[in-house]
C-alpha cells in the first residue's frame, strides 16, 4: 500500500525526514510544525507531497501538526536567542570545570523540553558533573553529544579550497565514504593538504567524480600490464582519459612515451581465453565480444578475470525516514 508523505528539513543542509501530511494541504517551501520523537518541531517542506510504496517507509509516520504561523515564527527566534545565551553559559560551565572538549553548538527543540550541547573532544569525557550542573541552571532536559570533525565543519561552515561555501554547510545533506583510492583513481598528488577539506578528513568532492573516472578508466589497460605499440612492446605507466592516451615504458629502449588509445594493443599472449583478442580493436578492426573492458586481475596468476566489480553510486538505494530519528 502507497503512503502518502512529505519530506521535511530542519535545518539547512540537513537530512530530510518524511512525515504523514494528514489533512494539510502543502507546497515546497512551507513552514510545518510536526511531531517528533523528540516533542514538536518547527521544519520546512522540501519534498512532496509525493506517494512512496510500504517497504520504503518506517511505520507508523509522525504527522505533521500544522501549517506554521506567525505566532509559531516568532517563538522560534525567542527559542533561537535562548541557544545563543545557553552556548555562553556552557562554554563558562566547561571552563568551571576544566573539561578537555569544544562547544560547537546548541540547540533548543521548539517546545523548549530539552537542551542539546555538540562538542568535539579527543577521547571520551565524563561529562556527568557538567550536565548536572546545565540542568540546575536551565531547569530542562539536559543531552550532551560528541561529534566528529566533519559534523563540526558542517554546523560551523566556512569556505573550501574552490573559494566556494562548504558544500557540506550548503547542501550535502549525508557524508559520503571517502577514500585515498579515489585520489589515486583521479591522478590527484598524494599530499594530504591539496586533498583534505578545512575538517582535516579527505574532501568529499572528490567522491563526485569517482565514478565517471572509473566508467572511462574500463576502455584502458590496467597500470603495468603490457601492451604492444607502433615501437614495440612496453609497460602501461600512466593513463589520461581526458587526452585519450597512454603513457608507456618501452621494453626495449626504456624511453617513455605517450600514444593514443587507437594505437595501443594489449599483449595476451599466455593467458588462458585472452590469446591472440585485440581487447581495444585497433588496426585489424576486430573487436572482440567484451572489447573496450578492462578485466580485473586475478592477483595470485595476473591473468585477467572475466568481470569487474563496480563501486556503489552515490546515494544508490531510495530510502524513507519516518519523523526524526534524534
Amino acid at each position: 500500500m502507497p503512503y502518502r508523505v512529505v519530506g521535511v528539513r530542519f535545518k539547512k543542509a540537513g537530512k530530510v525526514y518524511y512525515f504523514d501530511p494528514a489533512a494539510c494541504e502543502l507546497l515546497p517551501g512551507d513552514e510545518v510544525i510536526v511531531e517528533t520523537v523528540r516533542g514538536l518541531e518547527f521544519g520546512q517542506v522540501v519534498v512532496g507531497p509525493i506517494e512512496v510504496v510500504d517497504e520504503n517507509v518506517v511505520t507508523p509516520l509522525k504527522k505533521v501538526i500544522r501549517k506554521a504561523t506567525e505566532e509559531d515564527r516568532r517563538h522560534l527566534q525567542s527559542v533561537r536567542g535562548k541557544e545563543k545565551h545557553a552556548f555562553v553559559i556552557g562554554e563558562q560551565k566547561i571552563a568551571a570545570h576544566g573539561l578537555p572538549m569544544k562547544l560547537i553548538e546548541v540547540e533548543k527543540t521548539f517546545d523548549e523540553s530539552k537542551l542539546i550541547f555538540y562538542f568535539t573532544a579527543e577521547g571520551r569525557i565524563d561529562f556527568r558533573e557538567l550536565v548536572k550542573d546545565l540542568a540546575a541552571v536551565f531547569r530542562t532536559r539536559i543531552e550532551l553529544r560528541q561529534i566528529g570533525v566533519r559534523d563540526e565543519a558542517k554546523m560551523m561552515g566556512g569556505l573550501g579550497c574552490c573559494g566556494r561555501e562548504l558544500c557540506c554547510a550548503t547542501w550535502l545533506a549525508d557524508f559520503a565514504s571517502v577514500s585515498i583510492r579515489m585520489a589515486k583513481e583521479q591522478n590527484l598528488p598524494l599530499n594530504p593538504t591539496k586533498i583534505s577539506g578545512i575538517c582535516g578528513r579527505l574532501m568529499c568532492c572528490l567522491k563526485y567524480e569517482n565514478d565517471l573516472y572509473e566508467e572511462a578508466k574500463e576502455d584502458y589497460p590496467a597500470l603495468n600490464s603490457r601492451v604492444m605499440t607502433p615501437d614495440g612492446e612496453g609497460k602501461v605507466t600512466g593513463a589520461n582519459i581526458f587526452k585519450k592516451s597512454l603513457t608507456i615504458e618501452l621494453k626495449e629502449s626504456k624511453m617513455v612515451k605517450e600514444y593514443s588509445l587507437e594505437q595501443i594493443k594489449t599483449h595476451n599472449a599466455g593467458c588462458a581465453g585472452y590469446a591472440g583478442v585485440n581487447c581495444y580493436g585497433q588496426a585489424d578492426g576486430n573487436k572482440a565480444p567484451g572489447a573496450g573492458k578492462r578485466p580485473a586481475e586475478n592477483k595470485k596468476t595476473g591473468c585477467p578475470a572475466a568481470g569487474r566489480k563496480q563501486c556503489l553510486a552515490l546515494g544508490a538505494g531510495p530510502s524513507v525516514q519516518a519523523g526524526r530519528g534524534n
